[in-house]
């Protein structure tokens, strides 16, 4: 019997006496890679927190790859999950190194306090290599770009070899070319051969590559609907979703693009 990758049953979160999240039900299988939409104050950060093992629910049971929250070791299980979201760059020295970041996901450190063998280097500069980081070797993070920095910590999230890549709202703060390049990455870091799963947080629809795709509406903190992103990204689903008329193109990259009708 195949074990999900996430198994969501009944589960509930509340806190100072609100309900963020409501009777979530939600099952993610091998081999698929999921999006999650929805409007700011949805819940979308607080079910993330909930996957790396932050928070617990306050009703119903999680399964994170396999292990049943309460009888697992929840730091074990979060070295299995790589976590990519700009709020961890406030945290990040500016001095730091690409590859000494990078390497501080291995040992879980923002600043790398250990010293590392040069073999351990060399793999950190072959990963950043390996999805397209190859020129930030050897600069401190405070003169890479935007984009740069975003795919430092996409290779910090990789040297694990997580089993579960979380992406939240990963181009934000991008322009138009480093949010291409960076999209282009995620789809080749998708392609890989044993690569992680994948699962995006995004608010916007052209940032969902075809490589995703199943699709998690999240509106008020219940489940609007889920499954197959081509079921879903329609105006009659999205719509009453949004909860306003809206309108879908192509761009020029075949992706979807919604706009307000």
């Amino acid at each position: 019997m195949t074990t999900n990758l996430l198994d969501f049953t009944n589960v509930s979160y509340a806190r100072a006496n609100k309900t963020i999240l409501k009777n979530i039900n939600w099952h993610v299988q091998p081999g698929q890679n999921w999006a999650i939409l929805g409007l700011n104050g949805s819940g979308k950060t607080t079910l993330l927190k909930m996957i790396h093992g932050d928070i617990w629910p306050s009703s119903g049971t999680v399964s994170v790859l396999g292990h049943r929250f309460g009888e697992t070791n929840i730091p074990d299980l979060q070295k299995q999950i790589g976590w990519v979201s700009n709020a961890l760059q406030d945290r990040i020295h500016p001095g730091d190194s690409a590859e000494s970041i990078v390497l501080g996901g291995r040992y879980g450190q923002i600043t790398l306090y250990r010293k590392c063998d040069p073999s351990e280097f060399q793999e950190a500069k072959l990963l950043l290599t390996q999805i397209g980081g190859k020129n930030v070797i050897g600069k401190s993070y405070r003169v890479l770009s935007q984009g740069e920095k975003q795919l430092v910590l996409i290779a910090r999230a990789l040297i694990t070899s997580p089993k579960l890549l979380i992406l939240d709202e990963p181009c934000n703060g991008l322009d138009l070319f480093a949010r291409q390049r960076l999209l282009r990455q995620i789809q080749k870091i998708s392609e890989l051969e044993d690569g992680p799963a994948l699962l995006i947080v995004s608010h916007y629809t052209e940032e969902l590559l075809p490589c995703f795709d199943h699709l998690l509406l999240l509106k008020a903190g219940e489940i609007f609907d889920q499954g197959l992103r081509k079921d879903l990204m329609t105006p009659e689903v999205l719509a009453p979703f949004y909860g306003a008329p809206v309108e879908i193109q192509h761009d020029t990259h075949g992706n979807l693009i919604v706009y307000p009708k």
